[in-house]
């Protein structure tokens, strides 16, 4: 649970800095007041997807279909920045999980088709970036058995 909390105090900080473009290092130090763990991971995706922009936006481009990613939704942006970062810098957490969470954070801050289109862009763009699936799901080992 620890880990949704801090990817929704991330959510909050990503949609302010990408609508006011207040300077995101007061937006981060807001966190200050939160459980240590929650604090640093949701420091971690605020900066991490700052520092990624392009890469992390390039990737939902390419994986949404007639969506420019400055059209989207403010909040669905976010959503998705924040699940394509994951998926590129945070490969053990599986696919599954960051796809769950980020369906479940738009879905409540924002509408049924933004869970929709979030499932959408993020099973395309984790194609994309993890075409291998999650490292703990590769496939077994064959073995040589006879018939």
């Amino acid at each position: 649970m620890a880990r949704h909390h801090a990817r929704e105090m991330a959510l909050r900080v990503l949609f302010e800095y990408d609508l006011a473009h207040t300077d995101p290092k007061s937006l981060v130090e807001r966190l200050n007041s939160q459980d240590t763990r929650d604090r640093e991971f949701a420091q971690s995706i605020v900066h991490g997807v700052l520092e990624h922009q392009e890469q992390v936006d390039r990737i939902i481009a390419q994986s949404s279909v007639d969506w420019r990613v400055q059209r989207m939704p403010t909040i669905d942006r976010n959503v998705l920045r924040i699940a394509v970062y994951e998926l590129l810098f945070e490969p053990k957490t599986p696919i599954s999980v960051l796809i769950a969470e980020a369906v479940e954070l738009a879905g409540v801050y924002s509408t049924e088709d933004a869970k929709r289109f979030v499932n959408g862009v993020l099973s395309s763009a984790a194609k994309a970036v993890r075409p291998e699936g999650d490292l703990d799901r590769m496939a077994e080992p064959e073995t040589d058995m006879e018939l």
